[in-house]
């Protein structure tokens, strides 16, 4: 289930969670996070390539490349058996942003992509189906856990993809990762 952990930045222990998808869209919108809940109802074999899930969701890449002006895409998937799965994970853990707008639509898995607004962390732990837009220079940071299982297209307008400033901020390790988030309240 798509949830949203909003955090003061100063207490990782005081957490409010939201589970409905227009209260979680609602508040990510006053924060500047486009959230939206499409279809990621395509059968991906496994072992898909990047070519054969974006083939599976080429209508709606097509759709974001036209309003949005994304002129690449690819896919970042991870299971749990990968190799390198402690790599990639750290390679994401630390507190950036990035000069163009980072979208995140997941086709397969779970997440925790974490923004760091003003003076909140708002954690949004994604499922397949959510599809995320963070504007250029956000601070943010992205937790795959320990035995990673995910697949999410990404969309950019700089034709090398995926690059990152980070910020040098330690905000990132102090709050809980997507193996240490707090459970629904009994």
């Amino acid at each position: 289930m798509t949830t949203l952990y909003v955090y003061p930045d100063t207490d990782p222990g005081q957490a409010t969670r939201i589970e409905d998808d227009a209260e979680i869209a609602a508040r990510l919108a006053n924060a500047g996070i486009a959230f939206e809940r499409w279809d990621a109802s395509r059968e991906l074999p496994a072992g898909a390539d990047q070519e054969t899930i974006l083939a599976a969701y080429a209508d709606d890449v097509a759709r974001l490349q036209r309003e949005r002006g994304f002129t690449t895409a690819d896919v970042v998937r991870l299971s749990p058996d990968h190799p390198q799965r402690a790599e990639f994970r750290e390679k994401f853990l630390d507190e950036h942003t990035h000069s163009e707008d980072e979208v995140r639509f997941f086709v397969e898995g779970s997440g925790l992509f974490c923004l760091h607004i003003g003076n909140e962390v708002l954690g949004l732990h994604a499922e397949a189906g959510d599809l995320i837009a963070v504007p250029a220079g956000t601070r943010h940071w992205f937790d795959m856990g320990p035995a990673p299982f995910f697949a999410a297209i990404r969309l950019f307008t700089n034709t090398e993809g995926w690059v990152a400033r980070f910020t040098g901020d330690g905000i990132a390790r102090r709050f809980p990762m997507l193996d240490e988030l707090p459970g629904p309240a009994s």
